[in-house]
């Protein structure tokens, strides 16, 4: 994964149909901690981990406001 430090961030646009797709990096808070990786999405949640081999959790979509560019 990138350094926090190298990586843009976008708003999310919570009114587009795919506001994030598997494998985008989001966050609360743009460059924020946590970070989290999009393993998989159903509907208005998304399994996320903040790093590899680390357990997955749903969380609501509408929590995150950012996402790596």
């Amino acid at each position: 994964m990138q350094t926090v430090r190298s990586l843009d961030w976008a708003p999310l646009d919570h009114k587009a149909a795919h506001p994030v797709e598997v494998g985008d990096l989001v966050s609360a808070d743009a460059g924020g901690m946590p970070i989290y990786r999009v393993l998989s999405l159903e509907e208005g949640r998304a399994w996320v981990a903040t790093r590899e081999g680390a357990p997955a959790r749903a969380m609501p979509l509408d929590g995150f406001r950012w996402r790596a560019a």
